[in-house]
């Protein structure tokens, strides 16, 4: 049987003053606080059938002879639905409402007219969200805060895991993690460990498990926690976690609770069915350095587990698709040796065209399976590997999505992997779920190699295709999915639906499958309990979770399905998530939690507001409803940027710096001269500067114009003896006196050693050097004949990563973050521009609510950004003043 995993992430937060010494992330503070004391972190989860309910409790008391603020901080699980937070501050409860998202952005909006910071959670790690509440708390008072959410625990690799990120840098009296498990079908195996384990720490986990019943503790005392008899610092710093999985006697198991059922599927010791991959893989300019020895080392081990019944084959793309072999390969040994060579061999080039090479791909499958070469029980799939968008031949997402959705027709599965940030996300879940497979996002990190392994091992041996679940009709209604394309050893099918039938004592149920030598079908004979037996089985698990789980897997897949419905469809299907999402009190992308938090002398009541994240989405493009994000202000409020834009500067000139820290932007403009050179960039240590040249608009009789935008832009990196000069009208690159010359006019690219340039027709010009070092330059043309414009050009640090904390100029000095705190936020005589004080660099600066536009994505019209604006040319923002950033030469770089 294969593994099963199941990541359940949750990192504990606590509470802190504000503008003190005190400050807790993960459980962690910098010194023990004598004012805010937090005396119990508890974090309890029932499981029961998969299904997990967790409440996260914390309690602090203020000792100070003054009221502080404290701070409630919590990282869950992406995939978990909030369900109820409280806080009891000196007995009296102030609880969260759920409503529609719709109601509540009335509420949001008016937090922020008045300069509330009204966002709850924002985007934290890879498999979490973070909830952030803070209250102020009176002295000698008391605190409890209180989160409660639910998830469906999914099966992967043979376990169930569950992790918890354990950083409290601190002593806490009361520190107790307690997991509960109630699994009907017997546990099989039940563990627990914890990377910061020492000796004296190892008696402290607990962990029993008999029959139907688990349960997991950890209970540390103060002196336990000590890292050393006598500190006051702690031992508790690494990752708990809890596996477990039950028993498999019988392919599936039903549970039937108060009216609702839920079938868990999952056939133990089946044979392998062979499986047809084609791997499309990007090999665009922008895959150079880590990422593509990264993927050539995942692809060398995923053809090392390769099994021999199994076909395959490779397509690589950049300007175009070039498949390795012309028609689909058997895994024999002779074959696989050849393809670990041609995976070695490959090599970068440009562009990043999508359609070509999935459509090549079900091509290969299909003259496969037309000229039999394939076995007649096995499964198709393709794996598309990219990190960017497409920029050459079809590259409009939609009509992508419709041409290879017509040529697939439902006969193969395809899996979209998106590696790094720079994909577009939206646009390749849609393309998944389309076409029954998942999308995926493979982070830009050290470990790379080692998702794209575990994501092969999910989808390497499949066991059962064609799986129809099937229940009485006139016995079950509001039935979830009941038709699966495949099953993979190691996970597990679930159904759940309601019974109809009040007087109903048992039903069948029956499931018919396609086996790797036969046709397949499980028939189940269900008994419905008596219901003291249910009360009796009730005392140990949570009430009702069955039709909790029947809620959470129903709003999910409805969820999913919106992605990709037409409009008449996906209003229908949007009515009914938002009627279970608020019927069950679940916070989904269609429902907001508002918490009110408790009056204070001479201020006003305040809203804040919690909402459920969606992967790759953005605050800013409202209008397109598979774009809707967290946030519920427009972008002329006063509210953080959930997505976060790069570092760039573009138009008139405007000079946007992303504050990932604060799920923010500032804004400055420069006033100066046409024919001023400024640097933008400059690396001593790296040798690599960028600067920038201003031209005006034209001259017209009594038209007086004071707008200047860059026109020409220089980049050198010494070390590579580089030389970069980048106009409106071409793009000439020096090496070591080697000289190549591009027009915007036509593509082209360069691609050696450490240096990748990619010119994408009339858009952009795409280069890097190496790896944390990447830049765009976005080409404005107007109209052909304007009286007063001209063509210019944007400048966009994409990674900026590899560079020194030396680097300076107008957009370096801030590669490495910058610290400010933002008050007073009051309105103007424009209600969408509020002004405000910002702290910084020990200035006090007015500053005032706007926003700029990123040209990326949409070149005429540009994505809003919200931004704080700094005035005076960004004077006490930037170091010295404006003028102190003029160079003499394009190529200008310090000794």
């Amino acid at each position: 049987m294969g593994r099963l995993l199941l990541s359940l992430t949750v990192l504990f937060y606590t509470l802190s003053p504000i503008n003190s010494d005190f400050v807790i992330e993960g459980i962690r503070n910098i010194q023990p606080a004598n004012d805010i004391e937090v005396y119990s972190i508890i974090f309890n989860s029932q499981v029961t059938s998969r299904f997990a309910h967790n409440v996260i409790t914390s309690r602090a008391v203020n000792r100070a002879n003054i009221s502080k603020e404290a701070i409630f901080n919590v990282d869950l699980p992406k995939t978990a639905f909030i369900t109820n937070f409280s806080m009891i501050i000196d007995g009296i409860t102030y609880p969260g409402v759920i409503k529609e998202k719709e109601a509540a952005k009335k509420q949001y909006e008016k937090a922020i007219s008045r300069g509330q910071t009204a966002g709850l959670v924002r985007a934290s790690g890879r498999k979490t969200e973070k909830f952030t509440v803070s209250v102020n708390v009176a002295s000698e008072s008391k605190v409890t805060f209180e989160l409660v959410y639910e998830e469906m625990l999914k099966r992967h690799l043979g376990k169930y895991e569950m992790f918890i990120k354990v950083q409290p840098k601190t002593l806490i009296k009361k520190y107790e993690i307690e997991v509960d498990i109630h699994e009907p079908q017997g546990i099989s195996f039940l563990d627990a460990k914890a990377s910061f384990l020492t000796n004296d720490l190892l008696p402290t986990i607990q962990k029993s498990f008999s029959g139907e019943k688990g349960h997991v503790s950890f209970k540390p005392t103060i002196d336990q926690q000590r890292s050393c008899p006598d500190c006051e610092t702690t031992l508790l710093d690494g990752d708990f976690t809890v596996t477990y999985d039950v028993n498999r006697e019988t392919p599936g198991n039903i549970q039937v609770v108060n009216g609702y059922f839920v079938h868990f599927f999952a056939p133990p010791k089946l044979s392998g069915v062979p499986k047809n991959v084609v791997y499309v893989i990007d090999r665009s300019g922008s895959m150079w350095g880590r990422k593509l020895q990264q993927t050539k080392q995942a692809l060398l081990q995923i053809l090392n587990d390769t099994s021999e019944h199994d076909h395959f084959n490779f397509i690589l793309f950049a300007h175009d698709g070039v498949p390795w072999k012309n028609s689909m390969m058997k895994a024999t040994p002779e074959n696989l040796e050849e393809a670990k060579d041609f995976v070695r061999g490959i090599k970068i080039e440009g562009w990043t065209n999508i359609n070509d090479p999935l459509l090549m791909a079900v091509e290969l499958l299909n003259q496969a399976h037309e000229n039999k070469t394939l076995p007649e029980r096995s499964v198709s799939l393709i794996v598309l590997l990219t990190d960017g968008e497409a920029n050459k031949g079809e590259s409009n997402p939609a009509k992508i999505q419709e041409n290879v959705k017509k040529a697939i027709q439902g006969k193969y599965t395809l899996y979209s992997l998106g590696f790094g940030t720079s994909v577009d996300y939206p646009f390749l879940e849609k393309l998944a779920l389309e076409n029954s497979g998942i999308a995926r996002r493979i982070y830009e990190d050290s470990d790379a190699e080692l998702q794209l392994q575990g994501f092969y091992n999910e989808i390497a041996n499949p066991t059962l295709i064609n799986i129809k679940m099937q229940y009485p009709e006139n016995a079950i209604a509001d039935l979830t999915k009941n038709n699966f394309k495949h099953y993979f050893d190691g996970s597990e099918i679930v159904v759940a639906g309601r019974v109809t039938d009040n007087d109903l004592n048992s039903f069948i149920v029956d499931v018919k499958a396609e086996g790797a030598d036969k046709s397949m079908k499980y028939t189940e004979n269900i008994q419905l309990q008596d219901q003291d037996d249910v009360t009796e089985q009730q005392k140990y698990i949570f009430g009702r979770f069955t039709e909790r789980l029947w809620a959470y897997l129903t709003i999910q897949q409805l969820l999913e399905k919106r992605l990709y419905a037409d409009p008449s469809e996906k209003a229908n299907l949007t009515a009914q998530a938002l009627e279970l999402s608020l019927k069950f009190k679940f916070v989904t992308p269609l429902t907001s939690m508002v918490v009110t938090k408790p009056e204070e002398k001479d201020k006003e009541e305040e809203t804040l507001i919690a909402d459920k994240l969606v992967e790759g989405q953005s605050t800013y493009n409202q209008p397109k409803p598979q774009r809707q994000f967290i946030s519920h202000s427009p972008p002329r409020q006063a509210s953080p940027v959930s997505y976060q834009p790069p570092t760039f500067v573009d138009s008139d000139p405007h000079f946007v710096i992303n504050v990932p820290e604060k799920n923010d932007a500032l804004c400055f403009n420069i006033q100066e001269e046409p024919g001023v050179i400024l640097n933008l960039i400059e690396d001593k240590q790296l040798g690599i500067a960028v600067n920038g040249e201003l031209i005006g608009n034209k001259h017209i009789d009594n038209v007086i114009s004071n707008e200047t935008y860059f026109g020409r832009i220089g980049i050198v990196n010494r070390a590579m003896k580089i030389r970069i000069e980048v106009t409106t009208e071409k793009i000439i690159v020096l090496n070591n006196k080697n000289k190549k010359k591009f027009s915007w006019q036509k593509t082209g690219s360069i691609s050696s050693e450490g240096f990748n340039l990619v010119v994408n027709k009339r858009r952009n010009v795409t280069f890097s050097f190496g790896e944390g070092a990447t830049f765009v330059i976005l080409l404005h043309e107007v109209w052909k004949g304007h009286p007063l414009h001209r063509d210019f050009l944007g400048f966009y640090t994409m990674d900026d990563h590899t560079f020194s904390d030396g680097v300076h100029g107008l957009l370096g000095q801030f590669f490495h973050g910058v610290n400010y705190e933002i008050t007073e936020v009051h309105k103007t005589d424009d209600p969408d521009k509020p002004d405000a004080t910002m702290k910084l660099k020990n200035n006090l600066l007015t500053v005032t609510r706007g926003e700029q536009r990123d040209y990326r994505k949409n070149l005429k019209n540009g994505d809003k950004i919200p931004c704080w604006f700094v005035h005076f040319n960004g004077k006490g923002l930037i170091d010295g003043t404006h003028t102190d950033y003029i160079v003499s030469d394009i190529f200008s770089i310090s000794d």
